[in-house]
Protein backbone atom coordinates (compact mmCIF):
# COMPACT_ATOMS: atom_id res chain seq x y z
CA UNK A 1 0.00 0.00 0.00
CA UNK A 2 1.26 3.26 -0.94
CA UNK A 3 1.41 6.05 1.52
CA UNK A 4 -2.07 5.63 3.59
CA UNK A 5 -4.79 8.59 3.65
CA UNK A 6 -5.70 7.32 6.66
CA UNK A 7 -3.97 5.14 10.20
CA UNK A 8 -5.19 4.49 12.87
CA UNK A 9 -2.22 2.80 15.29
CA UNK A 10 -3.36 0.94 18.93
CA UNK A 11 -6.58 2.88 18.95
CA UNK A 12 -8.20 2.54 22.23
CA UNK A 13 -11.32 3.52 24.00
CA UNK A 14 -13.19 2.98 27.49
CA UNK A 15 -16.50 3.97 29.04
CA UNK A 16 -16.29 3.14 32.46
CA UNK A 17 -14.93 0.30 33.55
CA UNK A 18 -16.10 -1.33 29.86
CA UNK A 19 -13.28 -1.62 27.33
CA UNK A 20 -15.00 -1.07 24.23
CA UNK A 21 -11.44 -0.86 21.53
CA UNK A 22 -8.56 -2.35 22.42
CA UNK A 23 -5.68 -2.09 20.20
CA UNK A 24 -7.34 -1.09 16.72
CA UNK A 25 -4.99 -0.88 13.61
CA UNK A 26 -6.00 -0.25 10.29
CA UNK A 27 -4.49 1.70 7.29
CA UNK A 28 -6.69 3.62 4.52
CA UNK A 29 -5.26 4.10 1.22
CA UNK A 30 -6.96 6.97 -1.20
CA UNK A 31 -9.37 6.55 -3.10
CA UNK A 32 -10.19 3.17 -1.64
CA UNK A 33 -13.50 1.60 -0.12
CA UNK A 34 -12.65 -0.30 3.14
CA UNK A 35 -16.31 -2.06 4.79
CA UNK A 36 -15.88 -2.20 8.72
CA UNK A 37 -18.02 -4.98 9.43
CA UNK A 38 -18.77 -6.52 13.35
CA UNK A 39 -21.16 -7.18 16.16
CA UNK A 40 -23.50 -5.04 17.92
CA UNK A 41 -21.89 -3.61 20.38
CA UNK A 42 -18.49 -4.05 19.26
CA UNK A 43 -17.94 -0.77 19.10
CA UNK A 44 -18.19 0.18 15.09
CA UNK A 45 -19.63 3.09 15.92
CA UNK A 46 -17.42 4.27 18.11
CA UNK A 47 -14.52 3.81 16.20
CA UNK A 48 -16.02 5.77 13.43
CA UNK A 49 -16.97 8.42 15.76
CA UNK A 50 -13.61 8.58 17.20
CA UNK A 51 -12.20 8.68 13.36
CA UNK A 52 -14.97 11.72 12.64
CA UNK A 53 -13.26 13.32 16.08
CA UNK A 54 -16.03 13.19 17.62
CA UNK A 55 -15.17 10.93 20.36
CA UNK A 56 -11.40 11.22 21.67
CA UNK A 57 -9.52 7.93 22.24
CA UNK A 58 -7.72 7.28 25.32
CA UNK A 59 -4.97 5.60 24.13
CA UNK A 60 -2.90 5.42 20.04
CA UNK A 61 -3.37 7.82 17.98
CA UNK A 62 -5.75 8.33 14.41
CA UNK A 63 -3.77 10.18 11.57
CA UNK A 64 -4.92 11.92 8.27
CA UNK A 65 -2.46 12.09 5.84
CA UNK A 66 0.10 12.07 8.42
CA UNK A 67 -1.85 14.51 10.98
CA UNK A 68 -2.95 13.82 14.21
CA UNK A 69 -6.99 13.58 14.37
CA UNK A 70 -7.98 15.98 17.40
CA UNK A 71 -11.55 17.40 16.41
CA UNK A 72 -14.26 17.05 13.76
CA UNK A 73 -13.23 18.67 10.54
CA UNK A 74 -14.62 19.13 6.90
CA UNK A 75 -12.07 16.84 5.69
CA UNK A 76 -14.29 14.17 7.12
CA UNK A 77 -18.13 13.92 6.14
CA UNK A 78 -19.97 11.54 7.95
CA UNK A 79 -23.44 10.12 7.22
CA UNK A 80 -25.16 8.62 10.28
CA UNK A 81 -27.69 5.36 11.01
CA UNK A 82 -30.40 8.20 11.24
CA UNK A 83 -31.33 11.35 8.53
CA UNK A 84 -30.67 13.46 11.26
CA UNK A 85 -32.14 16.13 8.57
CA UNK A 86 -33.97 19.38 10.09
CA UNK A 87 -38.02 18.70 9.44
CA UNK A 88 -38.54 22.34 8.55
CA UNK A 89 -36.16 22.66 5.94
CA UNK A 90 -36.24 21.47 1.96
CA UNK A 91 -33.66 19.12 0.92
CA UNK A 92 -31.78 22.19 -0.46
CA UNK A 93 -32.10 23.79 2.67
CA UNK A 94 -30.55 20.98 5.06
CA UNK A 95 -27.80 20.50 1.90
CA UNK A 96 -27.06 24.59 1.78
CA UNK A 97 -27.03 24.51 5.64
CA UNK A 98 -23.63 22.49 5.50
CA UNK A 99 -22.68 24.05 2.60
CA UNK A 100 -22.79 27.54 3.59
CA UNK A 101 -20.55 26.21 7.29
CA UNK A 102 -18.22 24.97 5.48
CA UNK A 103 -17.52 26.61 1.92
CA UNK A 104 -17.65 30.07 3.46
CA UNK A 105 -15.10 31.19 1.18
CA UNK A 106 -16.59 30.11 -1.72
CA UNK A 107 -19.65 32.46 -3.88
CA UNK A 108 -23.10 32.52 -3.12
CA UNK A 109 -23.32 30.97 -7.42
CA UNK A 110 -20.96 28.83 -6.04
CA UNK A 111 -22.36 27.49 -2.86
CA UNK A 112 -25.37 27.01 -4.95
CA UNK A 113 -24.31 25.35 -7.71
CA UNK A 114 -22.07 23.10 -5.32
CA UNK A 115 -25.87 21.96 -3.33
CA UNK A 116 -27.71 21.45 -6.70
CA UNK A 117 -24.57 19.09 -8.41
CA UNK A 118 -24.52 17.33 -5.10
CA UNK A 119 -28.39 16.54 -4.71
CA UNK A 120 -28.69 15.56 -8.35
CA UNK A 121 -26.02 12.69 -8.07
CA UNK A 122 -27.85 11.18 -5.42
CA UNK A 123 -30.69 11.46 -7.80
CA UNK A 124 -32.89 13.75 -5.57
CA UNK A 125 -33.18 16.76 -8.42
CA UNK A 126 -36.72 16.99 -8.87
CA UNK A 127 -37.29 16.62 -4.89
CA UNK A 128 -34.99 19.97 -3.98
CA UNK A 129 -37.85 21.52 -2.62
CA UNK A 130 -39.67 19.13 -0.51
CA UNK A 131 -39.43 18.65 3.07
CA UNK A 132 -38.01 15.61 4.84
CA UNK A 133 -41.70 14.76 5.91
CA UNK A 134 -42.13 13.93 2.28
CA UNK A 135 -39.35 12.02 1.71
CA UNK A 136 -39.34 8.22 2.14
CA UNK A 137 -37.04 6.65 4.49
CA UNK A 138 -34.67 5.62 1.43
CA UNK A 139 -34.89 9.59 -0.10
CA UNK A 140 -33.73 10.79 3.30
CA UNK A 141 -30.94 8.42 3.55
CA UNK A 142 -30.12 9.91 0.40
CA UNK A 143 -30.11 13.91 1.43
CA UNK A 144 -27.42 12.82 4.32
CA UNK A 145 -25.20 11.43 1.77
CA UNK A 146 -25.49 14.46 -0.41
CA UNK A 147 -25.10 16.88 2.22
CA UNK A 148 -21.98 14.23 3.37
CA UNK A 149 -20.43 14.91 0.00
CA UNK A 150 -21.36 18.55 -0.76
CA UNK A 151 -19.04 19.15 2.21
CA UNK A 152 -16.04 18.00 -0.51
CA UNK A 153 -14.30 15.92 2.41
CA UNK A 154 -11.19 14.13 1.98
CA UNK A 155 -12.92 10.90 3.59
CA UNK A 156 -16.66 9.39 3.63
CA UNK A 157 -17.50 8.06 6.85
CA UNK A 158 -20.57 6.33 6.88
CA UNK A 159 -22.14 4.55 9.92
CA UNK A 160 -24.74 1.73 9.14
CA UNK A 161 -26.55 4.35 7.05
CA UNK A 162 -28.45 1.85 5.17
CA UNK A 163 -29.62 -0.71 8.19
CA UNK A 164 -33.11 0.95 9.14
CA UNK A 165 -34.24 0.80 5.99
CA UNK A 166 -36.06 -1.91 3.92
CA UNK A 167 -34.48 -4.66 1.92
CA UNK A 168 -35.27 -3.14 -1.54
CA UNK A 169 -34.50 0.61 -0.82
CA UNK A 170 -31.10 -0.65 1.16
CA UNK A 171 -30.52 -2.46 -2.33
CA UNK A 172 -30.99 0.67 -4.47
CA UNK A 173 -29.36 2.52 -1.99
CA UNK A 174 -26.29 0.13 -1.92
CA UNK A 175 -26.19 0.92 -5.77
CA UNK A 176 -26.37 4.82 -5.37
CA UNK A 177 -23.33 4.32 -3.28
CA UNK A 178 -21.62 2.09 -5.62
CA UNK A 179 -22.37 4.50 -8.03
CA UNK A 180 -21.17 7.39 -6.20
CA UNK A 181 -17.79 6.10 -5.39
CA UNK A 182 -17.36 5.20 -9.41
CA UNK A 183 -17.85 9.19 -10.21
CA UNK A 184 -16.59 10.93 -6.96
CA UNK A 185 -13.24 8.39 -6.39
CA UNK A 186 -13.85 9.58 -3.09
CA UNK A 187 -12.04 7.28 0.16
CA UNK A 188 -14.82 5.71 1.74
CA UNK A 189 -14.80 3.88 4.97
CA UNK A 190 -18.60 1.85 5.62
CA UNK A 191 -19.58 0.46 9.30
CA UNK A 192 -21.91 -2.01 8.31
CA UNK A 193 -23.55 -5.46 10.14
CA UNK A 194 -24.21 -7.17 6.54
CA UNK A 195 -21.84 -9.11 4.86
CA UNK A 196 -23.09 -9.03 1.61
CA UNK A 197 -23.58 -4.96 1.64
CA UNK A 198 -19.39 -5.30 2.41
CA UNK A 199 -18.81 -8.07 -0.57
CA UNK A 200 -20.72 -5.58 -2.83
CA UNK A 201 -19.19 -2.29 -2.10
CA UNK A 202 -15.55 -2.39 -0.36
CA UNK A 203 -11.95 -2.88 -1.92
CA UNK A 204 -11.56 -4.77 1.72
CA UNK A 205 -13.41 -5.59 4.64
CA UNK A 206 -12.17 -5.66 8.28
CA UNK A 207 -14.06 -7.43 10.71
CA UNK A 208 -14.12 -6.41 14.59
CA UNK A 209 -13.85 -9.18 17.02
CA UNK A 210 -16.62 -9.42 19.51
CA UNK A 211 -17.10 -6.94 22.56
CA UNK A 212 -15.64 -5.80 25.07
CA UNK A 213 -12.20 -4.89 24.16
CA UNK A 214 -12.92 -5.55 20.31
CA UNK A 215 -10.02 -5.32 18.12
CA UNK A 216 -9.59 -6.04 14.00
CA UNK A 217 -9.67 -9.69 13.94
CA UNK A 218 -9.09 -10.45 9.88
CA UNK A 219 -8.81 -8.57 6.57
CA UNK A 220 -10.07 -9.67 3.83
CA UNK A 221 -9.48 -8.21 0.23
CA UNK A 222 -12.23 -8.02 -1.75
CA UNK A 223 -10.99 -9.34 -5.53
CA UNK A 224 -14.14 -9.76 -7.02
CA UNK A 225 -14.43 -7.71 -10.07
CA UNK A 226 -16.39 -4.79 -10.85
CA UNK A 227 -19.28 -3.85 -11.18
CA UNK A 228 -20.88 -6.42 -9.06
CA UNK A 229 -24.33 -7.14 -9.79
CA UNK A 230 -25.96 -9.04 -6.54
CA UNK A 231 -27.56 -11.41 -8.81
CA UNK A 232 -24.28 -12.80 -10.81
CA UNK A 233 -22.13 -12.64 -8.23
CA UNK A 234 -24.02 -15.60 -7.09
CA UNK A 235 -22.58 -17.70 -10.08
CA UNK A 236 -18.83 -16.89 -9.64
CA UNK A 237 -17.55 -19.38 -7.67
CA UNK A 238 -14.76 -17.49 -6.19
CA UNK A 239 -17.33 -15.01 -4.61
CA UNK A 240 -18.68 -17.45 -3.23
CA UNK A 241 -15.23 -19.03 -1.36
CA UNK A 242 -14.83 -15.77 -0.46
CA UNK A 243 -18.37 -15.01 1.23
CA UNK A 244 -17.80 -18.24 2.90
CA UNK A 245 -14.80 -17.58 4.25
CA UNK A 246 -15.93 -14.57 5.73
CA UNK A 247 -19.26 -16.13 7.12
CA UNK A 248 -17.13 -19.20 8.49
CA UNK A 249 -14.75 -16.36 10.21
CA UNK A 250 -18.02 -14.56 12.02
CA UNK A 251 -19.81 -17.88 12.88
CA UNK A 252 -16.68 -18.74 14.56
CA UNK A 253 -16.06 -15.66 16.66
CA UNK A 254 -20.21 -15.86 17.46
CA UNK A 255 -19.78 -19.16 18.60
CA UNK A 256 -16.77 -18.66 21.02
CA UNK A 257 -20.16 -16.93 22.89
CA UNK A 258 -22.06 -19.88 22.10
CA UNK A 259 -26.11 -18.23 23.48
CA UNK A 260 -27.69 -21.46 22.09
CA UNK A 261 -28.41 -22.84 25.51
CA UNK A 262 -28.95 -26.61 27.24
CA UNK A 263 -31.93 -26.69 29.91
CA UNK A 264 -31.37 -27.51 33.29
CA UNK A 265 -34.96 -29.04 33.87
CA UNK A 266 -36.77 -31.51 31.86
CA UNK A 267 -39.94 -30.12 30.25
CA UNK A 268 -43.05 -31.46 31.65
CA UNK A 269 -45.24 -33.61 30.29
CA UNK A 270 -48.60 -31.52 29.99
CA UNK A 271 -50.77 -30.40 27.56
CA UNK A 272 -52.24 -26.82 27.17
CA UNK A 273 -55.43 -26.50 27.29
CA UNK A 274 -56.35 -25.42 24.10
CA UNK A 275 -54.70 -28.52 22.85
CA UNK A 276 -56.52 -31.11 25.50
CA UNK A 277 -58.44 -33.98 24.58
CA UNK A 278 -61.95 -32.87 23.25
CA UNK A 279 -65.15 -34.29 24.77
CA UNK A 280 -65.90 -37.96 23.59
CA UNK A 281 -68.65 -37.12 20.81
CA UNK A 282 -66.24 -34.91 19.56
CA UNK A 283 -63.24 -37.76 19.19
CA UNK A 284 -65.47 -40.32 17.86
CA UNK A 285 -66.71 -38.02 14.75
CA UNK A 286 -63.04 -37.39 13.60
CA UNK A 287 -60.81 -40.79 14.20
CA UNK A 288 -57.60 -39.57 12.71
CA UNK A 289 -55.09 -36.62 13.64
CA UNK A 290 -54.53 -34.11 10.52
CA UNK A 291 -51.26 -34.09 8.87
CA UNK A 292 -51.72 -33.37 5.62
CA UNK A 293 -53.59 -30.02 4.71
CA UNK A 294 -53.32 -28.86 8.09
CA UNK A 295 -53.12 -25.17 7.44
CA UNK A 296 -55.04 -23.92 4.64
CA UNK A 297 -55.64 -20.98 2.93
CA UNK A 298 -58.29 -20.64 0.11
CA UNK A 299 -58.99 -18.02 -1.78
CA UNK A 300 -57.47 -15.53 0.94
CA UNK A 301 -58.59 -11.76 -0.29
CA UNK A 302 -58.13 -9.02 1.91
CA UNK A 303 -59.81 -5.36 1.15
CA UNK A 304 -59.13 -2.18 2.95
CA UNK A 305 -61.58 1.10 2.63
CA UNK A 306 -59.88 4.07 1.19
CA UNK A 307 -61.34 7.75 0.54
CA UNK A 308 -60.88 6.84 -2.94
CA UNK A 309 -62.46 3.85 -2.75
CA UNK A 310 -62.01 -0.18 -1.87
CA UNK A 311 -57.94 -1.27 -2.04
CA UNK A 312 -57.40 -4.78 -2.39
CA UNK A 313 -54.01 -5.47 -0.82
CA UNK A 314 -53.97 -9.49 -1.08
CA UNK A 315 -55.88 -11.20 -4.03
CA UNK A 316 -56.62 -14.61 -4.49
CA UNK A 317 -53.80 -16.24 -2.22
CA UNK A 318 -53.71 -19.94 -1.77
CA UNK A 319 -51.34 -21.91 -0.33
CA UNK A 320 -51.75 -25.86 1.27
CA UNK A 321 -49.73 -26.50 4.46
CA UNK A 322 -48.78 -30.01 5.71
CA UNK A 323 -48.77 -30.47 9.80
CA UNK A 324 -44.81 -29.52 10.78
CA UNK A 325 -43.98 -27.85 8.15
CA UNK A 326 -42.00 -24.73 8.03
CA UNK A 327 -43.11 -21.97 5.20
CA UNK A 328 -40.98 -18.58 4.71
CA UNK A 329 -42.94 -15.46 3.12
CA UNK A 330 -40.73 -13.39 1.36
CA UNK A 331 -41.37 -10.22 -1.17
CA UNK A 332 -40.90 -6.62 -1.22
CA UNK A 333 -42.34 -3.95 1.38
CA UNK A 334 -46.03 -3.25 0.83
CA UNK A 335 -46.67 -6.63 -0.79
CA UNK A 336 -48.85 -7.82 2.08
CA UNK A 337 -46.69 -10.17 3.53
CA UNK A 338 -47.89 -9.42 7.46
CA UNK A 339 -51.72 -8.93 6.13
CA UNK A 340 -51.44 -12.64 5.46
CA UNK A 341 -49.62 -13.68 8.63
CA UNK A 342 -51.80 -10.95 10.73
CA UNK A 343 -54.89 -12.78 9.01
CA UNK A 344 -53.60 -16.29 10.05
CA UNK A 345 -53.27 -15.08 13.20
CA UNK A 346 -57.34 -13.99 13.83
CA UNK A 347 -55.62 -10.09 14.24
CA UNK A 348 -57.42 -8.85 10.59
CA UNK A 349 -60.58 -9.81 9.89
CA UNK A 350 -60.37 -11.61 6.29
CA UNK A 351 -62.05 -10.29 3.32
CA UNK A 352 -62.84 -13.18 1.65
CA UNK A 353 -62.03 -16.49 1.61
CA UNK A 354 -60.81 -18.53 4.28
CA UNK A 355 -57.85 -20.11 6.95
CA UNK A 356 -58.66 -23.57 8.01
CA UNK A 357 -55.81 -24.79 10.66
CA UNK A 358 -56.46 -28.26 12.01
CA UNK A 359 -60.00 -28.69 10.51
CA UNK A 360 -61.33 -25.16 12.34
CA UNK A 361 -61.82 -21.81 10.46
CA UNK A 362 -59.61 -19.35 11.76
CA UNK A 363 -62.07 -16.10 12.82
CA UNK A 364 -60.31 -15.09 16.29
CA UNK A 365 -56.78 -14.79 17.97
CA UNK A 366 -55.78 -16.89 20.28
CA UNK A 367 -52.87 -18.88 22.34
CA UNK A 368 -53.15 -21.74 19.42
CA UNK A 369 -51.28 -18.98 17.32
CA UNK A 370 -48.39 -17.83 18.89
CA UNK A 371 -46.79 -14.41 16.80
CA UNK A 372 -43.50 -12.94 17.55
CA UNK A 373 -43.50 -9.70 16.00
CA UNK A 374 -40.89 -7.78 14.84
CA UNK A 375 -41.25 -5.42 17.79
CA UNK A 376 -40.61 -7.28 20.82
CA UNK A 377 -43.83 -6.96 22.61
CA UNK A 378 -43.28 -7.26 26.54
CA UNK A 379 -44.72 -5.54 29.31
CA UNK A 380 -41.19 -3.70 30.03
CA UNK A 381 -42.28 -3.97 34.11
CA UNK A 382 -41.82 -7.34 33.88
CA UNK A 383 -38.81 -10.08 34.44
CA UNK A 384 -38.22 -12.54 31.35
CA UNK A 385 -39.61 -15.22 33.58
CA UNK A 386 -42.76 -13.30 34.17
CA UNK A 387 -43.44 -12.40 30.66
CA UNK A 388 -43.08 -15.77 29.79
CA UNK A 389 -45.02 -17.31 32.48
CA UNK A 390 -48.34 -14.73 31.70
CA UNK A 391 -48.53 -16.90 28.80
CA UNK A 392 -47.95 -20.24 29.96
CA UNK A 393 -50.04 -19.38 32.88
CA UNK A 394 -53.21 -18.52 30.25
CA UNK A 395 -52.79 -22.69 28.61
CA UNK A 396 -51.93 -24.42 31.41
CA UNK A 397 -54.01 -23.63 34.45
CA UNK A 398 -54.58 -27.17 34.88
CA UNK A 399 -50.92 -27.53 35.39
CA UNK A 400 -48.95 -27.64 39.11
CA UNK A 401 -47.04 -24.13 39.61
CA UNK A 402 -44.15 -25.96 39.83
CA UNK A 403 -44.93 -27.66 36.41
CA UNK A 404 -45.72 -24.19 35.01
CA UNK A 405 -42.20 -22.75 36.06
CA UNK A 406 -40.41 -25.51 34.56
CA UNK A 407 -42.04 -25.29 30.98
CA UNK A 408 -40.71 -21.17 31.71
CA UNK A 409 -37.18 -21.92 32.74
CA UNK A 410 -37.13 -24.68 29.90
CA UNK A 411 -37.60 -22.36 27.24
CA UNK A 412 -36.06 -19.52 28.70
CA UNK A 413 -32.83 -21.66 29.16
CA UNK A 414 -33.01 -22.74 25.41
CA UNK A 415 -33.06 -19.10 24.03
CA UNK A 416 -29.60 -18.56 26.02
CA UNK A 417 -31.03 -16.44 28.83
CA UNK A 418 -30.70 -18.63 31.82
CA UNK A 419 -28.76 -16.18 33.88
CA UNK A 420 -31.22 -13.27 33.01
CA UNK A 421 -34.57 -14.76 33.85
CA UNK A 422 -35.07 -12.32 36.58
CA UNK A 423 -33.71 -9.24 34.64
CA UNK A 424 -36.54 -6.54 33.66
CA UNK A 425 -36.95 -6.33 30.17
CA UNK A 426 -36.78 -2.39 29.93
CA UNK A 427 -33.06 -3.34 31.44
CA UNK A 428 -32.88 -5.92 28.36
CA UNK A 429 -31.01 -5.43 24.61
CA UNK A 430 -33.67 -5.89 21.62
CA UNK A 431 -31.74 -9.22 20.68
CA UNK A 432 -32.37 -10.29 24.41
CA UNK A 433 -36.05 -8.80 24.13
CA UNK A 434 -36.67 -11.10 20.73
CA UNK A 435 -35.28 -14.36 22.33
CA UNK A 436 -37.82 -14.09 25.36
CA UNK A 437 -40.62 -13.35 22.94
CA UNK A 438 -39.49 -16.26 21.01
CA UNK A 439 -39.19 -18.50 24.38
CA UNK A 440 -42.79 -17.14 25.17
CA UNK A 441 -44.02 -18.18 21.48
CA UNK A 442 -42.57 -21.71 22.05
CA UNK A 443 -43.76 -21.89 25.23
CA UNK A 444 -47.33 -22.07 24.25
CA UNK A 445 -46.80 -25.47 22.51
CA UNK A 446 -48.95 -23.48 19.49
CA UNK A 447 -50.69 -25.24 16.96
CA UNK A 448 -49.13 -22.52 14.44
CA UNK A 449 -46.27 -20.40 15.23
CA UNK A 450 -46.17 -16.82 14.08
CA UNK A 451 -43.29 -15.03 12.89
CA UNK A 452 -43.54 -11.89 11.33
CA UNK A 453 -39.79 -10.34 10.54
CA UNK A 454 -38.77 -11.20 14.46
CA UNK A 455 -35.10 -10.48 13.37
CA UNK A 456 -35.67 -7.43 11.48
CA UNK A 457 -34.73 -4.68 14.01
CA UNK A 458 -31.73 -7.19 14.67
CA UNK A 459 -27.87 -6.64 12.82
CA UNK A 460 -27.06 -9.30 10.97
CA UNK A 461 -24.99 -10.93 13.31
CA UNK A 462 -27.37 -11.07 16.07
CA UNK A 463 -29.41 -12.05 13.32
CA UNK A 464 -27.70 -15.27 12.65
CA UNK A 465 -27.66 -16.06 16.19
CA UNK A 466 -31.25 -15.74 17.08
CA UNK A 467 -31.72 -17.97 13.62
CA UNK A 468 -29.58 -20.44 15.76
CA UNK A 469 -32.04 -20.46 18.64
CA UNK A 470 -34.68 -20.66 16.35
CA UNK A 471 -33.54 -23.54 14.10
CA UNK A 472 -32.39 -25.12 17.41
CA UNK A 473 -36.40 -24.75 19.58
CA UNK A 474 -37.97 -25.54 16.41
CA UNK A 475 -36.30 -28.77 15.78
CA UNK A 476 -37.79 -30.11 19.14
CA UNK A 477 -40.97 -29.02 18.63
CA UNK A 478 -41.88 -29.21 14.70
CA UNK A 479 -44.19 -26.93 15.20
CA UNK A 480 -46.25 -25.45 12.05
CA UNK A 481 -44.55 -22.04 11.37
CA UNK A 482 -44.81 -19.30 8.88
CA UNK A 483 -42.31 -16.68 8.60
CA UNK A 484 -42.51 -13.41 7.09
CA UNK A 485 -39.07 -12.28 6.21
CA UNK A 486 -37.13 -9.68 3.72
CA UNK A 487 -33.85 -12.04 4.48
CA UNK A 488 -33.07 -14.19 1.62
CA UNK A 489 -30.45 -16.51 3.32
CA UNK A 490 -32.89 -16.58 6.47
CA UNK A 491 -35.89 -17.61 4.17
CA UNK A 492 -33.60 -20.58 2.79
CA UNK A 493 -32.03 -21.70 6.32
CA UNK A 494 -35.40 -21.93 8.13
CA UNK A 495 -37.68 -23.32 5.21
CA UNK A 496 -39.43 -26.52 3.53
CA UNK A 497 -40.76 -24.05 0.72
CA UNK A 498 -40.18 -20.48 0.70
CA UNK A 499 -43.29 -18.73 -0.78
CA UNK A 500 -42.74 -15.76 -2.66
CA UNK A 501 -44.84 -13.18 -3.32
CA UNK A 502 -46.03 -10.29 -6.13
CA UNK A 503 -45.77 -6.64 -5.26
CA UNK A 504 -49.55 -5.12 -4.20
CA UNK A 505 -51.63 -3.99 -4.67
CA UNK A 506 -53.22 -6.94 -5.53
CA UNK A 507 -50.52 -9.42 -3.89
CA UNK A 508 -50.44 -12.79 -4.50
CA UNK A 509 -48.28 -16.00 -4.97
CA UNK A 510 -45.84 -15.29 -7.89
CA UNK A 511 -43.59 -18.63 -6.80
CA UNK A 512 -42.76 -21.52 -4.57
CA UNK A 513 -39.58 -22.64 -3.84
CA UNK A 514 -39.16 -26.11 -2.44
CA UNK A 515 -35.84 -25.86 -0.32
CA UNK A 516 -34.54 -29.48 -0.61
CA UNK A 517 -31.25 -29.72 1.55
CA UNK A 518 -31.04 -31.87 4.61
CA UNK A 519 -32.25 -31.05 7.96
CA UNK A 520 -30.94 -30.42 10.79
CA UNK A 521 -29.69 -27.58 9.24
CA UNK A 522 -25.94 -25.65 10.00
CA UNK A 523 -25.02 -22.37 8.41
CA UNK A 524 -21.40 -23.68 7.45
CA UNK A 525 -23.17 -26.72 6.31
CA UNK A 526 -25.37 -24.80 4.12
CA UNK A 527 -22.83 -22.81 2.16
CA UNK A 528 -21.14 -25.91 1.16
CA UNK A 529 -24.17 -27.29 -0.41
CA UNK A 530 -24.17 -27.24 -4.56
CA UNK A 531 -28.35 -26.54 -4.43
CA UNK A 532 -27.72 -23.68 -2.09
CA UNK A 533 -26.64 -20.81 -4.28
CA UNK A 534 -29.10 -21.74 -6.80
CA UNK A 535 -31.93 -21.30 -4.69
CA UNK A 536 -30.70 -18.36 -3.76
CA UNK A 537 -30.15 -17.16 -6.96
CA UNK A 538 -33.61 -17.99 -7.77
CA UNK A 539 -35.04 -15.88 -4.98
CA UNK A 540 -33.00 -13.04 -5.86
CA UNK A 541 -34.24 -13.51 -9.46
CA UNK A 542 -37.52 -13.03 -8.31
CA UNK A 543 -36.84 -10.27 -6.27
CA UNK A 544 -35.06 -8.40 -8.90
CA UNK A 545 -37.80 -9.05 -11.48
CA UNK A 546 -40.53 -7.18 -8.98
CA UNK A 547 -38.22 -4.24 -7.78
CA UNK A 548 -40.19 -2.05 -10.77
CA UNK A 549 -43.68 -2.91 -9.28
CA UNK A 550 -46.73 -5.02 -9.86
CA UNK A 551 -46.30 -4.78 -13.61
CA UNK A 552 -43.14 -7.30 -13.65
CA UNK A 553 -43.94 -10.88 -14.27
CA UNK A 554 -42.54 -13.20 -12.61
CA UNK A 555 -40.67 -16.66 -15.10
Amino acid sequence: MDQPILSLRGVAKSYGDTNVLDGIDLDVAEGEFVAILGFSGAGKTTLINAIAGLVAPDAGEILLKGKAVSEPGKDRGLVFQSYSLFPWLTVQQNIALAVDAVHRDRSRAERAALVKQKVELVGLGHAMERKPAQLSGGMRQRVAVARALAMEPEILLMDEPLSALDALTRAKLQDEIERIRKEEGRTIVLVTNDVDEALLLADRVAVLTPAPAATIGQVFDVDVARPRDREAVNDDLHFQALRKRIVSYLGSLNAEAGTVGESSVDLPNVTPLDLAPPPQAYREAAQSAVTDRYLEFFKLDKVYPTPIGPLKVVEDFNLLMDRGEFVSLIGHSGCGKSTVLTMAAGLNEISGGGIVLDNREIDIAGPDKAVVFQAPSLMPWLTARQNVALGVERVYPHASKAERRDIVDYYLDRVGLGDAKERMAAEMSNGMRQRVGIARAFALSPRLLLLDEPFGMLDSLTRWDLQDVLVETWNRTKVTAIMVTHDVDEAILLADRVVMMTNGPNATIGKILKVDLPRPRDRKALLDHPKFYQYRQEVLHFLAEYDHGPSAKAA
